[in-house]
């Protein structure tokens, strides 16, 4: 049995009144299986984050979901452990980065600003961190953008839209479209030429940057180059393979995406808003897109069925799955192979986009 499988059942031996049952047989069997799936230097990423004893999200008030420990915290605890590093400086050298603000949709919102080594005005790539719409924001996926301006050889714009349930569902959309719209005009203000665009996010972040993609064309902007959609969520529902097969995978549980919903939406009818529901929007006329999906992830299959609506509409599409990491392994270059193989992927992609 692995240590993170014998982590989980500890917690839920210990819960107290207040915190769900014990897994059932039927549940522990399907979270040994999604296990089984992962590769050793992802599973002991996952069993350093059981350590850390998070608690299930989707059982949780906002405020207390946004106080559990991340993928981020275990990969540096786990560095830590190693007596390595972990400050991503050191990691992706050369890069730089400072803070300052971008118009969103309804004001300034904080952004970060990675730049690559270089005095001339380099593409730039709109950045959106995931957290289900609700949780995390830019510096929790420092690492990811990070890798994205030094492999993409870009200025990194990471924003942090603007949450649920605070602001609901459009408000992320809408910010996302404002700050594209500015960059088409201003991007020089942050060392970036705006005929050079690309837009990228992990989780609701890619959902993110595929609505800005749309938005964009309904709206007649620049068109960008490239998007980059990391484990994206593309649809509202969960009647998919994945689903079922990886309902109790970690860090991500089928669980926790009605939650996310919930704290997303207004009115349930939203689910149908083609702004989040991006599998059923018009995607014709869109800019490439790359799409990269984790094995060990309930969001498998959206990433699939993206490539297929994508190709019907006649978009260039490249999808890759990458097998025995879950979702979030991303930003994990420093410590999981298939994050690095991910990371130069995406890199070579917009690159080869961004430089024409």
């Amino acid at each position: 049995m692995s240590k993170t499988l014998l982590a989980l059942l500890t917690l839920a031996l210990a819960a107290c009144s207040s915190t769900p049952p014990p897994p059932t047989p039927e549940q522990l069997a399907q979270i040994e299986a999604a296990n089984l799936h992962t590769d050793a230097d992802m599973a002991q990423v996952l069993d350093k984050l059981a350590s850390l004893n998070p608690q299930p999200i989707e059982n949780l008030d906002v405020g207390t979901a946004r106080l559990q420990p991340t993928l981020t915290d275990a990969a540096k605890a786990l560095m830590a452990d190693q007596g390595r590093d972990s400050d991503p400086a050191v990691l992706a050298p050369g890069v730089s980065a400072y803070d300052r603000t971008v118009p969103g949709a309804a004001g300034q919102i904080p952004a970060t600003v990675y730049t690559p080594p270089g005095d001339n005005y380099k593409p730039v790539i709109l950045y959106f961190h995931g957290g289900g719409w609700v949780l995390a924001d830019r510096k929790v996926y420092d690492s990811s953008a990070r890798a994205l301006a030094k492999l993409a050889d870009a200025v990194v714009v990471s924003i942090d839209y603007r949450r649920a349930p605070e602001d609901r569902f459009p408000a992320a959309a809408d910010d996302g479209v404002a700050v594209y719209r500015w960059l088409t005009h201003y991007a020089k203000a942050v060392g970036g030429d705006p005929q050079h665009l690309a837009l990228a996010g992990e989780s609701a972040g890619g959902n993110l940057a595929l609505a800005t993609a749309i938005a964009a064309h309904e709206q007649g902007l620049a068109a960008p180059k490239q998007v980059l959609a990391i484990y994206p969520v593309t649809q509202t529902g969960s009647d998919t393979e994945s689903y079922a097969k990886y309902a109790h995978a970690k860090p991500l549980n089928a669980a926790m995406m009605p939650w996310f919903f919930n704290q997303l939406l207004a009115d349930p009818a939203q689910k149908q808003d083609p702004r989040l529901d991006v599998l059923h929007a018009n995607l014709q006329g869109l800019a490439p897109v790359t799409l990269i999906n984790a094995e060990v992830d309930p969001l498998r299959d959206d990433g699939a069925l993206m490539e297929t609506a994508l190709k019907a509409a006649g978009v260039s599409v490249e999808r890759r799955v990458y097998s025995g990491v879950t979702h979030e392994f991303f930003g994990l270059g420093a410590l999981v192979q298939q994050a690095a193989q991910a990371q130069a992927y995406a890199g070579e992609r917009l690159k080869a986009d961004l430089h024409r």
